[in-house]
């Protein structure tokens, strides 16, 4: 088989084994793609819609939780500072690369930059619950379907 296509491989001219080479290098190109590139890509976008679902449905458990007296009640006094509640509670939720910014003890803004809407949502209702006011909250849609945050929070009722 070997002698044959040698032998075929010198009948054709230069162009001809110049065009060949093109062509079976575009070949194993759409191969490649087809077997590993268009694969991985359609496992990373599942993994991430997985990843989106865990992350809406632990905030929605842990609303339940609230709503079922399981965490602490509203009338329950808040820890102060409350930038110590609003980072342990961010990362809980699975907003760990949240920055905060503290302006007096019983005041802190915070910025999410990325975070799906159910969950960021979920996590806001959970600190009301919890006796926290939201003093201000902006949010921004990013082109990767989560949502920018910036929020102000205040310990105790809402002024």
């Amino acid at each position: 088989m070997s002698e044959r296509f040698k032998l075929w491989w010198r009948g054709r001219s230069t162009r001809e084994q110049r065009m060949l080479l093109v062509m079976f290098a575009l070949i194993a190109i759409v191969l490649v793609w087809l077997a590993v590139l268009r694969p991985l890509s359609d496992l990373r976008a599942d993994a991430e819609r997985r990843h989106g679902e865990a992350v809406v449905a632990l905030a929605e458990a842990k609303a339940r939780a609230v709503a079922a007296g399981q965490v602490a009640r509203p009338g329950a006094p808040l820890p102060l500072p409350i930038d110590s509640l609003l980072a342990r509670t961010a990362a809980d939720a699975g907003f760990p690369n949240a920055r905060i910014v503290t302006q007096s003890p019983t005041q802190a803004t915070i910025t999410i930059e990325a975070g799906r809407p159910q969950a960021v949502l979920g996590w806001v209702r959970g600190l009301e619950a919890q006796g926290v006011a939201v003093g201000s909250l902006r949010a921004r849609i990013n082109q990767d379907r989560t949502i920018f945050v910036e929020a102000g929070f205040n310990a105790g009722p809402r002024p």
